[in-house]
This record gives C-alpha cells, structure tokens and sequence, in this order.
C-alpha cells in the first residue's frame, strides 16, 4: 500500500517520526494518561521537527508537505499515545487549516507562521451544550457594533483551548437586529470576555486540553471575521470534512498500537502448553483485525489522495471517518479479549486504548452523522423516476 500512495518523502517522513514516537512519546504515554498531564514537553519536541506545520507552504512556515503526510504523522504517534497524537491534530486541522484555507493575507501572515512553527497552539469551538450533531443550530452570537463585534455564548468540548494562542469559533453574526447566518471568528487568548473552565475529565485522551469556553460581552475587531459571512457554515463544514481524514489517521494508529500489543501478547502467553496464538478463537480474532485495519488505511489513504489531488472528498472522508473510528473501538475491544484479564488492568496499554478509542467514533461528527453524510451523497444524484 505504501508504494501506492507514499513518495519517498512520505517514507522518510514515516520513519522519522515513528522513531520520534516509540523513543520519545511511548515511554511517557502511561504517565501523562494517568495524571492527565498536558505533553508541553512532546509537543515543543514535535515543534521543533516541524510536525506541528506539515501541509503548510514554506511562504507560511510549514513544510511545505500535504495531506498524506499529515495522515502519516497522526497514525505514527496514535500508535503510542492518542492525546499527543489528537493534541497536534486538532492544532492542525481544525485550529490552523480555516486560517490558512479561508483567512485574509493579514490573518495568514499573522497567525499561520506562528501557528505552524508550533510557537503557539491552535484550538476551534464548534460544538455548544445545545449544539452538537445539530451545528447549524448554534446559539453564540456576534453582534456588530461599529468596528467591533461583541460575542456572547459558550462552547464545549473545545480541544487546546487552554493552551492556545488562537481559537476560531463559529456564532451566528448579527447585524442591524438581523441574523446573517453562521461565521466563523478568531480571538487571541487572554481577550478580556473570554473565559474557560478547568480541562474537562475525561474517559480517554486524558492528556489532551478539553474545555467549555464562555464570551461573555467579549469585544474582537470586526477583521477578526473569518472568511467569507456569508459562506461561514459552508467553510466550517470544509474543515470538518478535512477533519474526518485526519480523525481516520488517528483511528489508524489508535487500531494498530492495540493490535501489536495483542498480536506480541499472543506469542508470549501460553496455555495448554501453547502460544495462544496457535488456537483458532484468537487467531481469527487477528485475522479479522488485521484485514479491517487494512481496510481502513485504504479509505483513509485514498481520502487523503483525492484531497491532495484537488478532488472532493465528502464522501470518501466520511467513509474513511466511519470504517476507520467503529475498527479502533472492535480491535481494541479484541485486543483487551486476547490479553483476557490483564486487559482489564491498567498495566497492559490496551486497556488505555480501549479507552481512547471510544471518543472517536464521536467526534468531528458521530458515526450518525457519517452514515447520513453518505447516504446523502449516494443518492443526491439519483433523478426521480
């Protein structure tokens, strides 16, 4: 598969940053999960090899790669620990890509180059207690008074915001008494009106920033408007389905690192004076979750290479979405079966992505939310009989 979709670059990139991630990343894995501790340390590291910038052009401070390459990132450190691994993606594509997809000369030149340098994170506020699958019926607004807008509401489930120094957030923009549907908006950290409770407590990516955000009166430069107003809900949608690719590399790795744990379990565990590898009812268990995992490379792969080729992806990528994110919760939930009672206890790290693996089939649009995506395109060129 690799030398259907990987250049050479891709290869190198592959093995540079597996090697980053089983030396640096996996032995801190089990810590920051238990303590809940944000990986600042990786993430300067990662910064440092400029992972956190990879399908930004130069002229912006990234590297100058694509897609493909972010995909193979995300899945090379989701082996060894989902919250490094959602913390960059997040920063990625859903806190960098709107700027640098849809954002002025002036907002580009101010916040991508640092964004992508990793100097600072960036963090997007979607969802809202009354607003999740349902994102048109978001209930922030920003009301334009002169220059300013002034913003008040809350978001939930906003990952980074705590360490970010950016975060774009959808509201319903307001002007004249009148709503003008859903934009997007940047604000700096530290904006006085914006607030934020403590990081949510969380059954999996514990290590990662999760919070509820709150604008209260928070006052932001009419040019912090993101792209186009009148195009605002159609333009967050492009990020999500951006999103969904990248969510599929991390149900990638997520579905690996559980499968190699179990696969090498399997060998060294005996019973009945046999590996248990050697019986049927666990070596079909490998089977199957080696062929799906397979099977989602190749949706997530051809998602990033229709994206890269200027293609559109909104079905591919929530196809890829989908399979991948509902494989990661089967395999980990094998993968906890071979190991039998030691899956269930902290030790073994199959138990952690058992855990992990939950939230993806949640986030960036539930599995729901896939299958109507789908089923919408499937039939949305029919013509009635």
């Amino acid at each position: 598969m690799e030398k259907l979709y990987f250049t050479e670059e891709h290869l190198m990139l592959q093995e540079m940053v597996r090697e980053f991630a089983q030396n640096e990343i996996a032995p801190l894995a089990k810590e920051i999960d238990e303590g809940g501790i944000f990986p600042q340390e990786s993430i300067n590291k990662m910064a440092e090899l400029g992972l956190m910038g990879i399908p930004w052009s130069e002229e912006y401070g990234g590297t100058g790669m694509d897609t493909m390459a972010l995909v193979i990132a995300i899945e090379e450190l989701g082996k060894v620990c989902a919250s490094t691994a959602a913390t960059m993606m997040a920063h990625t594509s859903l806190g960098t890509a709107p700027i640098y997809m849809f954002g002025t000369e002036e907002q580009k030149q101010k916040y991508v180059p640092k964004l992508a340098s990793g100097e600072m994170l960036g963090a997007f506020g979607l969802t809202e207690p009354n607003a999740g699958s349902d994102a048109g019926s978001t209930q922030t607004k920003a009301v334009r008074e002169g220059d300013e807008f002034v913003v008040n509401g809350q978001k939930v489930f906003c990952t980074n915001a705590g360490k970010a120094g950016v975060i774009i957030f959808t509201a319903v923009l307001m002007e004249d008494g009148e709503e003008k549907g859903v934009s997007a908006f940047l604000v700096d950290a530290g904006t006085t009106g914006l607030s934020m409770d403590p990081p949510e407590k969380k059954m999996g990516w514990r290590a990662s920033d999760t919070r509820t955000v709150y604008f209260d009166n928070m006052r932001i430069p009419a040019s912090n408007i993101l792209g186009n107003p009148s195009r605002g809900f159609k333009q967050f949608l492009r990020t999500l389905t951006g999103g969904r690719i990248t969510i599929g590399a991390l149900s990638i790795g997520t579905s690996q690192g559980a499968y190699d744990a179990a696969l090498q379990y399997s060998q060294e565990r005996e019973a009945f004076g046999s590996s248990i590898n050697k019986f049927q009812g666990v070596s079909f268990k490998l089977a199957d979750m080696a062929t799906q995992i397979e099977a989602s490379r190749h949706l997530v792969y051809h998602a990033a290479w229709l994206k890269d080729n200027n293609h559109e992806v909104i079905k591919e990528a929530a196809m890829a979405k989908l399979f991948a994110s509902e494989t990661a919760m089967k395999v980990t939930t094998e993968a906890i079966q071979i190991h039998g009672g030691y899956g269930y206890i902290k030790e073994y790290d199959v138990e952690r992505f058992f855990r992990d693996a939950k939230v993806l089939e949640i986030g960036e649009g539930t599995s729901e939310i896939q299958r109507i995506i789908i089923a919408r395109e499937l039939l949305k060129n029919l013509k009635s009989v």
